[in-house]
């Protein structure tokens, strides 16, 4: 077992999966050591030895990473120079390809002895199969969420294991007993970045406001992921003069699952927990445009919604980029 682990994770979806990996490795090795970067889950399960930096990090799409490239390169040498220092056994990376892959190549470089496993398999079965062979280059195991995962891998001769999604058993540890669903309530899930939230909350709210005229009697949540995205969601309502017609809670989000009715959510791990409590929903994304054009030329797959990959067919309404609109 590795008493040293550097881990990268860069959104707050892969932070509640890496702390709950962080939880179980601590209860079989308890003397672990581990440093890197995350969010809030795994810096409070491993006593600040993860900085939470989500916050700034979880951005997406070329041309929003293109505007930051001076940070997110002055962010890799610094990790880069810190492994080198902390010399860990093995170098834990979540999902997050963009930046993860381009930092398993220079930790493979740099320190070529570091054992390299990745959690929460990259899409690139569906968006760009040529990077398989590069993983497999690059990593010494993959640890998959979803079965169908593990051929497509393994074929590249990377040695891959089927653990099982967590979100089974963290989804049903927040189920409420009793709990029924009011037929007035409608949940907005904006997603977990500002500029998801920038992009699709205007139109959350502007869908709020017909609803309301269409019904009077309906009532609209939003859970913001974190402090700063409620402050967010807040100006936004009151640039829009609507602050009084959407309710603003910090989290609860599994909660609202629950509860509403029916919802509108950013594509993302969201649309799949709200698929595990029965939540009916549509899907919306909006992206850059160039972000958009280049993922069309890239995306192989139907459908973008997990729920609607994993049944094969159109179980979710999905609204993307022009038709993510009100009507």
């Amino acid at each position: 077992m590795p008493n040293r682990v550097y881990v990268v994770v860069g959104e707050l979806s892969g932070d509640a999966h890496g702390a709950g990996l962080l939880r179980s490795l601590e209860e079989m090795v308890p003397e672990v050591e581990v440093r890197g970067v995350g969010g809030p889950e795994m810096a409070e399960v491993t006593r600040g030895g993860v900085r939470d930096w989500v916050e700034d990090s979880a951005v997406m799409g070329v041309w929003e990473v293109l505007k930051r490239y001076g940070w997110f390169k002055q962010r890799f040498a610094e990790m880069l120079a810190e492994l080198k220092e902390f010399r860990p056994d093995v170098l834990l990376l979540v999902d997050y390809p963009g930046f993860n892959l381009r930092f398993a190549e220079a930790v493979r470089r740099e320190v070529p002895d570091t054992r390299i496993v990745y959690y929460i398999s990259p899409k690139v079965w569906a968006w760009n199969k040529r990077r398989i062979p590069v993983m497999a280059r690059l990593l010494d195991e993959m640890l998959c969420l979803f079965p169908f995962e593990v051929p497509i891998f393994e074929k590249a001769g990377l040695k891959t294991t089927f653990v099982g999604n967590p979100l089974v058993d963290e989804l049903e540890e927040k189920r409420l007993p009793g709990i029924s669903r009011d037929e007035r309530l409608v949940g907005l899930f904006p997603g977990s970045r500002e500029r998801e939230v920038a992009r699709l909350f205007p139109m959350m709210i502007d869908s709020a406001k017909r609803l309301k005229a269409w019904r009077s009697d309906l009532k609209f949540e939003v859970p913001a992921a974190s402090g700063k995205l409620a402050g967010q969601i807040r100006e936004l309502l009151a640039a829009a003069e609507a602050e009084g017609l959407v309710t603003v809670t910090s989290g609860g989000s599994h909660s609202l699952m629950q509860r509403a009715c029916c919802a509108v959510i950013a594509s993302g791990t969201a649309t799949l927990e709200a698929g595990y409590y029965g939540l009916p929903y549509c899907l919306v994304y909006r992206t850059a445009p160039l972000t958009y054009v280049l993922a069309r030329l890239l995306v192989k797959i139907r459908f973008i919604g997990l729920v609607n990959i994993l049944a094969e067919r159109g179980v979710v309404e999905e609204l993307i980029q022009g038709r993510a609109e009100p009507v």
